[in-house]
């Protein structure tokens, strides 16, 4: 048989050129990689840009120049130099830093701590048009061993060179400073907040909630075709609304509703029990001189979630309503001592002892004493003792009424023992509004109730939430 000579020597000039090749292909990579590195050898670090960089390190520690307080984590860094002249709004305001720095050819020079890392991180993440992309390069490409609490200087030369060097200073890069919030969304609608006057304001007792005060702010609202108020905008998102009006007068609990067999707490059973509803295990003030069960529920909260929400509420709000936990906790107006239980702060912690979730409510006494701008208003205490330092009608329809008397959810106590009966009420007469308080069975039979529910927190709102243009529900985001 014959040899197929010519097949084979072609076989044969494949494979030899297949390894020439790749014995090229890596000469060429060794090649690029020996050139990239003696170009940045030379680019990067070099003496003379080290050299030059130091003087002007020596220039800013002489100077006493604290650009390390001018650092944040959102921006970890200050420019020194570019555009021919040294960065006056860093305070450098000197012109022999300008003819400095334009002598050794400098392009750009900033400042920012020796722990490259935040540096690194930073031109990583953020698409910063002071920090051009070659500069970017560098920084990113630097590796170097930090320097605990120094600041460090990086430089982009006119020639293409570039230098870093560690500043002999010290350097802590603080949290970015905690900017307010100017506005809020309320229903989707941003509304600016205000530090005077009516209007919405961050609550300064729970953060993240934002509450309406003054006499008369935008906060209406049409709800189950009836004219309420914005209370809060709640931590979790929800909107706590109170009716503009009140119900028929009614009391807080029936004479003889809830017996002491059953409700240890209640010891007057005639002026009823000032407890709003059932809860588990003991309720006790917040000093502990009144405490025993609650285990039935008053009989304003029975009508409230039984007769007047499913009769009186149309279906249409019931589905703009969240079930929601009410504090119902007692607030407490004298301590042990016999000395006044005197904050607002301390008002709303007895607030918080008690919970109850459910549909209907009331408001709480320090949904009141918060609606006051009168900075004399500083617990229920103050509010009731007769010098109206919370006078504040803002939860009141101005014209609806001359004399209005409305129940809270919040049992009052007392340091001194007893008065378990007692609840807390808000009291308007005129331009004159405070909290008192009277005994659960309504002695004075001139308090009723007004109703406070939680709207969803994807509520949305259109209108403007005056009297006359109030807020309207428009649905779910």
């Amino acid at each position: 048989m014959k040899k197929n000579n010519r097949g084979f020597l072609l076989a044969e000039s494949l494979i030899v050129s297949t390894f020439v090749l790749t014995i090229l292909i890596l000469l060429y990579v060794q090649f690029s990689n020996l050139t990239t590195n003696y170009k940045n050898s030379y680019n990067y670090n070099n003496v003379e840009s080290i050299y030059d960089l130091s003087s002007i390190a020596n220039y800013l520690k002489t100077n006493n120049y604290d650009l390390s307080s001018k650092l944040t984590k959102s921006k970890p860094y200050v420019i020194v130099f570019e555009d021919d002249s040294c960065n006056m709004d860093a305070g450098i305001i000197d012109t022999f830093c300008d003819n400095l720095a334009n002598k050794m050819d400098a392009k750009k020079i900033i400042y920012t701590s020796s722990d490259i890392s935040v540096i690194q991180k930073y031109v990583s993440e953020n698409e910063d048009t002071n920090i051009n992309q070659s500069l970017r390069d560098f920084i990113t490409k630097v590796e170097t061993t930090p320097v605990q609490n120094k600041g460090r200087l990086f430089a982009e030369f006119n020639n293409g060179t570039y230098a870093t060097i560690v500043m002999d200073d010290s350097v802590t890069i603080p949290d970015d400073p905690i900017t307010p919030p100017t506005s809020v969304k309320v229903g989707g609608q941003d509304v600016m907040l205000v530090s005077s006057g009516d209007g919405l304001y961050e609550d300064i007792y729970e953060e993240g909630r934002y509450v309406y005060r003054g006499q008369d702010p935008d906060n209406y609202i049409m709800f189950n075709d009836e004219l309420w108020r914005i209370i809060a905008k709640e931590t979790d998102g929800t909107y706590k609304i109170i009716r503009n009006d009140i119900l028929k007068k009614r009391p807080f609990d029936k004479t003889n509703d809830r017996s002491t067999e059953n409700n240890s707490y209640c010891q007057n059973p005639r002026n009823g029990c000032g407890v709003y509803a059932a809860v588990d295990g003991t309720f006790s003030s917040p000093s502990g001189s009144q405490s025993g069960t609650v285990t039935e529920d008053s009989s304003i909260k029975i009508y409230l979630n039984d007769d007047y929400y499913v009769n009186n509420i149309n279906e249409t709000a019931k589905g703009q309503m969240t079930f929601h936990s009410f504090n119902i906790g007692a607030v407490e107006d004298l301590d042990q001592s016999g000395a006044e239980a005197d904050s607002i702060e301390k008002n709303i912690a007895g607030e918080k002892m008690y919970q109850w979730t459910g549909n209907v409510g009331l408001a709480n006494v320090s949904d009141i004493l918060r609606a006051s701008t009168n900075p004399l208003c500083t617990s229920a205490t103050t509010s009731y003792n007769g010098t109206n330092e919370c006078n504040s009608n803002y939860l009141l329809d101005k014209g609806v009424a001359s004399l209005l008397n409305y129940w809270t959810i919040n049992a009052y106590s007392s340091g001194s023992g007893g008065d378990s009966d007692g609840v807390w009420y808000g009291f308007v007469r005129s331009s004159n509004a405070h909290v008192n308080y009277d005994t659960a069975a309504g002695r004075s039979s001139a308090t009723a109730p007004r109703p406070v529910v939680f709207l969803k927190s994807d509520t949305t709102l259109s209108g403007s939430g005056t009297s006359e243009d109030p807020y309207k529900i428009g649905g779910s985001l």
